[in-house]
């Protein structure tokens, strides 16, 4: 006993030594910045330690509640629990709660007030740096993440926050690979230079999840290998796809689409379909474009217009060339009475003829848009088109119609006064014939035979046309490979887009263009002659070539000086002021 009471008292326990000191108990010790080196629970040194007596309540329940990433609201209480010491000694006081303070930070948000370097000793705030990046082709994006860690993190953001991406590329792995940094996508346009399949469909579909408008375009030699199931099953699966365009449509063999949401379907280079079902209520345009170079025509037009005018009630836009075109669906397509019908294309029918517009004429009230292109109607169908529309149609194209005339052009332009653009390109044509082969009676040898000429190069003189425009409204006229004519009068104020091409007989002494906004001509293929009239009358080149008064004679006329620059220059700043403005119109001759 002796040896322990001796060892106690060498060796003062720290709650013997704030008993027996009344001031120590009164200010207890200030706690350790660096923490404690003994176990919070039994005492023990924390070096090797593995306590075995277990935390209070408080602890566990504090612990098993749930809290946000780099942020603690709550105060994280440490306690520490008493020691069992022999004698009347009282409990040691609890050292002050600690509480664990950690900033917020938003890692995902952008920083907006983040400087980034741009160049030696150069800095610009982050948002300054995304919008320049935002204006630059998708490679150029990629690229510059490689610039620096604040470039990458603009260019993360870029393609965070990216609503509209316009690609070019080479293989559907770059395009797995750069749009799933695109969450928010909704317009993507792609250009593809490889051949195309399922696997871009399936792609698209798993990377971007709230796509609304879809355009892929195919690069020469590039094939499209998507078939009818595979397209339908895409369109079927995005609920939110609103537009569909598609390139060289060539193998799908048929067509089942239906989509509550789709509004606005392109399909190019169509081959036949054995079967063309479109249930899409909400649609408003529509786009069918079918190979010239497949003469089959297993595609049933008549079933596929009388279904669109049924499924498809707001459609508004009708776009439809075929070879096949025939007056039997236009009469089908008016019998389903799609009243809404605003734009009818219908392009390359040449089976249709002056009943079928007398059926487009019976069915559409409000048609803004009419193009007939290639068919075969004559001036009585241009006559019924101005007699119903002419207080909505603005837009008239009847290219490569060979039964129409001059005639039927003027009426147009004399009866549609809301008209705007007209094209009749390749229409007026002149109709030459190689000349028949003649017989005559030649003398050989002494004897009369009777021998047949050859067929000579010379043709027969063709009829040529004049046509008058007059029009208060109208902005774009093309009358290229207009061959027929060779007279030609515009008088259009608002006219500013003009197209002449290889009009070769337009005499250009009976040319007279009357239109002082006009801003572009085109004259591929024409003469030089008249290549020249043009410009002298719609840039002026020969009235202002020269000054007024470039120089003088002297008082004895024998000699001419130049008149002083001064004088030169207050004769260009007095036509500047009160003249007439010069004409800015741009001669297209390619």
């Amino acid at each position: 006993m002796a040896t322990s009471d001796a060892a106690s008292a060498s060796v003062p326990h720290p709650v013997t030594t704030a008993a027996a000191d009344p001031d120590a108990a009164a200010h207890p010790p200030i706690a350790k910045r660096r923490g404690s080196y003994n176990c919070g629970r039994c005492g023990l040194p924390k070096k090797g330690h593995v306590c075995s007596i277990p935390g209070p309540p408080s602890a566990s329940a504090a612990e098993s509640k749930p809290r946000r990433a780099l942020s603690f609201d709550e105060a994280a209480v440490l306690t520490v629990a008493p020691l069992a010491v022999a004698g009347p000694h009282p409990t040691p006081p609890r050292p002050p709660e600690k509480r664990a303070r950690v900033e917020a930070v938003d890692v995902d948000g952008p920083d907006r007030h983040r400087w980034v370097a741009v160049g030696p000793a150069r800095r610009v705030p982050g948002e300054v740096l995304m919008e320049v990046l935002r204006r630059l082709a998708p490679r150029g994006v990629a690229a510059a993440a490689a610039v620096s860690r604040g470039w990458r993190d603009c260019s993360r953001r870029v393609w965070r926050g990216a609503d509209e991406v316009r690609l070019r590329a080479a293989s559907v792995t770059t395009v797995g690979a750069l749009l799933p940094r695109c969450p928010a996508l909704s317009t993507l346009v792609l250009r593809m230079e490889s051949d195309v399949d399922a696997t871009m469909l399936a792609c698209l579909a798993f990377s971007c999840p709230n796509l609304q408008s879809l355009e892929i375009t195919m690069a020469d030699g590039a094939v499209n290998r998507m078939t009818g199931d595979e397209l339908t099953r895409f369109v079927s699966e995005k609920r939110s796809l609103t537009v569909l365009k598609v390139d060289r449509c060539g193998s799908l063999g048929f067509l089942n689409i239906s989509s509550p949401s789709l509004t606005t379907l392109w399909l190019s280079d169509l081959s036949p379909l054995t079967k063309s079902v479109i249930n899409c209520p909400n649609l408003s345009e529509l786009s069918l474009i079918f190979s010239q170079q497949n003469n089959d025509d297993s595609t049933d037009l008549i079933s596929l217009m009388d279904s669109l005018g049924r499924t498809c009630s707001n459609l508004r836009n009708l776009h439809i060339s075929s070879v096949h075109l025939c007056n039997e669906a236009v009469f089908a397509l008016g019998s389903a009475n799609p009243s809404g019908l605003c734009m009818l294309s219908l392009l390359l029918g040449k089976k249709i003829t002056d009943a079928a517009v007398a059926s487009i004429v019976r069915s559409y009230t409000s048609l803004e848009l009419l193009d007939l292109s290639g068919s075969g109607i004559t001036d009585n169908g241009i006559g019924m088109v101005c007699k119903a529309f002419p207080d909505t149609l603005t837009r008239l194209l009847l290219a490569m119609c060979p039964n129409i005339t001059s005639y039927g052009v003027q009426v147009a332009a004399t009866q549609l006064p809301l008209l705007q653009l007209m094209d009749c390109g390749k229409s007026l044509c002149a109709n030459t014939q190689p000349e028949k082969g003649r017989s005559y009676f030649g003398d050989l040898n002494g004897g009369v035979r009777f021998c047949s000429k050859q067929q000579t190069a010379r043709k027969q003189q063709p009829t040529f046309q004049k046509l008058i425009i007059k029009h208060a409204n109208l902005k774009k006229l093309s009358l290229w490979g207009c061959s027929a004519v060779d007279a030609l009068y515009v008088c259009c104020p608002e006219l500013n887009d003009l197209n002449l091409n290889s009009c070769t007989n337009l005499n250009p002494e009976r040319l007279l263009l009357q239109c002082p906004n006009l801003k572009d001509v085109h004259v591929s293929g024409c003469r030089d002659m008249l290549i020249g009239a043009i410009r002298n009358q719609v840039l002026n080149e020969f009235a202002g070539a020269e000054p007024r008064m470039p120089c003088k004679r002297l008082a004895d006329g024998s000699k001419r000086v130049q008149v002083p620059h001064f004088m030169i220059e207050q004769l260009f700043e007095d036509d500047k002021a009160g003249g007439s403005p010069r004409s800015q119109c741009t001669v297209h001759l390619k």
